[in-house]
Parts: structure tokens; sequence; C-alpha cells
């Protein structure tokens, strides 16, 4: 018996990485998408560590205490600007007044640049731990359903077919109700619910894997049925899984957003949802800015992901490539 080609198969994965990378460098939409959701991945970063700096030294942060003598300002954009200090040369005067609250204040005083920044944190966190929690459950039924079929599939089908029958939004409200508001529910609510679009995928992949030749070569050297899966079948089909993910991501986020608006979500911190909430009812006053930062900052991080996910998809789908 010939020797399957098991390390071929594997230096043509690494060969479709690569070959993806460098058409996903030909596209200049998708590398500047790619810059941007880094930029919103460094704020972030940023925002949980000035969130676990004031935590561990059991202090408020500047963006949660209130001073009602500055409520309502403008961008610096929009402000005067307040005469020069002693000494101040107008480089330094001009650099201090954009750097105080440039994104303006809201009703209760608070930065909103700072607010922005942490509804990013959250955002992050919420898109982050939720796909950590549906993607294993998508990928392993999906990797168990497709390749021993029978009962399992069966199975398997049933529970995401009846998962699917569920309104999403009113199992994650429900699920988020039950095990209390804040950051918790929003994650179980959105992870728990959110698995069933990649098990389809996944187990359509795999069953049309496991017909192929290097599965049944290693079937007929008697590998075991998970090390076929999960070191053969499953590197072939993740691109899968980093499509899926940057697809997913914005709809969690605004899932989140969502929920924080209707006052299930988010408690006591800055999310977009719930400054949206409450910015919506200072429009009267033509308080424009809280509303219309927060609103921009969701659109530009669910763009940039929908767009990078689409040029992804491109890339690592060989279908896409054999049609081209």
């Amino acid at each position: 018996m010939t020797t399957p080609p098991i390390d071929n198969l594997e230096a043509e994965s690494r060969s479709l990485w690569a070959d993806a990378w460098r058409e996903l460098k030909r596209k200049r939409l998708a590398m500047f998408c790619l810059w941007v959701v880094l930029i919103y991945t460094g704020l972030a970063a940023y925002g949980e560590a000035v969130y676990r700096w004031h935590q561990a030294h059991d202090r408020t942060p500047a963006y949660q205490v209130p001073d009602l003598e500055k409520q309502y300002l403008p961008p610096s954009l929009f402000r005067e600007m307040e005469p020069a200090r002693e000494g101040e040369s107008r480089v330094r005067q001009v650099a201090r007044h954009l750097g105080t609250h440039p994104l303006g204040t809201d009703g209760l005083g608070r930065d909103v640049f700072g607010r922005v920044v942490q509804g990013t944190r959250i955002a992050f966190l919420v898109g982050i731990i939720t796909s950590m929690i549906a993607i294993p459950i998508g990928v392993i039924l999906g990797c168990l359903a497709g390749y021993f079929g029978g009962r399992v599939d069966d199975f398997i089908v049933w529970l995401y077919s009846t998962f699917a029958a569920i309104p999403g939004l009113l199992f994650i409200l429900a699920i988020a109700m039950v095990v209390g508001k804040g950051l918790t529910g929003v994650y179980l609510g959105i992870g728990l619910t959110t698995w069933v679009g990649l098990c389809r995928l996944v187990r359509g992949e795999v069953m049309k894997h496991k017909a192929r030749s290097y599965v049944q070569a290693a079937q007929a050297l008697g590998l075991g049925h998970f090390r076929i899966i999960f070191r053969h079948i499953l590197p072939n089909i993740f691109h899968i899984v980093i499509v899926t993910f940057t697809l997913r991501f914005p709809s969690a986020v605004n899932t989140e957003v969502i929920m924080s608006f209707l006052g299930i979500g988010v408690q006591g911190e800055p999310s977009w949802g719930i400054m949206i909430g409450n910015a919506r009812l200072r429009l009267w006053q033509g308080v424009w800015w809280e509303m219309t930062f927060a609103t921009l900052a969701i659109f530009g991080l669910v763009l940039a992901f929908n767009l990078l996910g689409d040029a992804l998809r491109d890339a690592l789908d060989p279908r896409l490539k054999e049609q081209a």
C-alpha cells in the first residue's frame, strides 16, 4: 500500500494560507479594514488596562465621575479656545484645548471619549468571549455529525434545528433574564444561541472531506476517529472558522448593543447601547455628540469586520478561486 499523502496535504494547507495572505494584501479595502480593526483592538486593550488599573486600586474611573460644571460640553473643535497660560506656546495651547474632552461631555459631565473607549472594550469582550463559547460548540458538534453520521448526525441535526426554530433575540433575552443582568448573561445568552450556523457549515465540510482519499488512507492505517477528525480534517476546514468569527463578531456586538439599549445587558458600564439610550433623550436639547460618536463607533467596527470577513472568505474559499 502506498503511503498516504498526508504530509503533502498539510503542505497544501500551509500554501493555502500563504496564498490567501498574498491575495488579501492586494486588496486595499481589505487591508484598510484590517488596520481599522487593529486600531479598535488597540483602543479595547487600552480601555481594559484603564479598567483593570482602577479596579486594582479601588478607584472610580474618570469616565464614571460626574462633574455637573462640565455637563453638555461640545467637542473641543466646536468650543472656544481657553486663553493661553503663562509661558505657554501656541502649539501647546492648541494641543491642550484639543485634548480636553475631544468628543465632548454627557449630561453628567463625563468624558464621551473615555466612555466610547470603554464601550469598545465591552464590545470586544462580548465578541471574543461569546465566540469562545459558540465556536467550540459548533465545531465539535459539526465534526461529530459529519464524520459519524447515523444516529449521531440525526440527534445533532435535531438539536440545531430546534435551536434554529426559536427566535434568537427572545432566546437570548430569556437566558439573560434567568442568569441575571450584566455581562455574564450577555455572554451566555449570545454564546449559547449563535453556534447553529457554524455547526451546519462544519457538518457539510466534514461530510465532504470524509470521502476524500487522505481520510480513507488514515482510516486504513488504523488511526483513531478523533485523531482523524481533529488532526487531519479540522485543519483543512479551519478557514471556515476564521471567516465565521469575523462575520459573527459584529453580529454579537450588535446584539449586545440592543440588549443594553433595552436595559437587559450591561449594567453600570458605558456600553454603546447604554450611551445611545441615554443620548436619545438629549437630542431635543441639541446635544448630538454623544449619540453621534457612539453610533459612528458601532458603524465603523461592524463595517470593518464585515468587509474583512468577505475578503477573507474570497481569499480562503477554494471554490471561488476555481470559478474565477
